[in-house]
């Protein structure tokens, strides 16, 4: 664990890992090269060396266990933000303001200063992925980073509406494809790939000026900026092909910590 650095405060990661999935049920307890694909996360977060503490926001007995087991600290999502309708950002104010209520928790007792949002369900980012997030943060002065990767072939401009009569028409503009032709001459063009998000207490809480709570993403502050990951860095399992992708990228990383 790292320790606290006064000029922007307590920075603690939050796992968030609810028991219910549709699209691979049980998601964040399925084994991956034999742990749960949650304990990933878990021990990622560990690692880091800018937070102050991990705690993992879950309604799942066996998460939470599994939590004080990796010496996380467990706190138990309130039954209405355990949903898959719930928002991320109302989990993370929850888990903020009781661990923050606490006699003691990670990093101390006291005002949180930074949130380091992980899912529970990407079990495979990049080493250093959060360190770096965390020091564009404190460095910058910034309300919020993320991490994005790189767009390729599913590029925006390469998009399309496809009406009832299998009329194809520019998702955007007049022109199909935007007029590019080839791959190599799209604009660079990112999307936030999960690996993580760090954010102060400030903007989490729309203290900040000209916030506008009534928008989904303002929680991500006025100055919102972006660490780059090459792509498939980061895998979040949303398919049975995910988890075989993970397994097969983890796989190799486990032998050679055993080796």
């Amino acid at each position: 664990m790292g320790t606290t650095h006064a000029h922007r405060g307590t920075v603690v990661a939050v796992v968030i890992a609810r028991a219910g999935s549709k699209g691979v049920p049980g998601k964040n307890l399925r084994p991956i090269v034999g742990k749960p694909c949650v304990a990933w996360t878990i021990e990622q977060a560990a690692r880091a060396a800018s937070v102050d503490g991990v705690v993992v926001s879950s309604d799942s007995e066996e998460i939470l266990d599994l939590a004080t087991t990796m010496r996380a600290t467990p706190h138990r999502r309130s039954d209405a933000l355990a949903t898959d309708t719930a928002r991320v950002d109302d989990a993370l104010r929850e888990a903020v303001l009781w661990l923050e209520s606490a006699p003691a928790g990670p990093g101390g007792a006291g005002r949180v200063g930074g949130v380091v949002l992980l899912y529970g369900n990407v079990p495979v980012r990049p080493e250093g992925l959060v360190d770096r997030a965390v020091g564009l943060w404190r460095e910058s002065g910034c309300d919020s980073v993320q991490s994005y990767a790189q767009v390729g072939k599913h590029h925006p401009l390469w998009q399309v509406r496809v009406d009832s009569a299998g009329r194809v028409t520019p998702w955007d503009g007049e022109r199909l494809f935007g007029g590019v032709y080839r791959r190599q001459e799209l604009s660079p063009s990112f999307v936030p790939d999960g690996g993580v998000l760090v954010v102060s207490r400030a903007a989490l809480f729309h203290e900040l000026d000209g916030d506008d709570p009534a928008h989904p993403h303002s929680f991500l502050g006025n100055d919102h900026r972006g660490v780059m990951t090459g792509e498939g860095d980061v895998v979040d399992i949303d398919s049975a092909v995910d988890l075989a992708v993970a397994e097969a990228m983890l796989g190799p990383r486990a032998a050679a910590v055993g080796a």
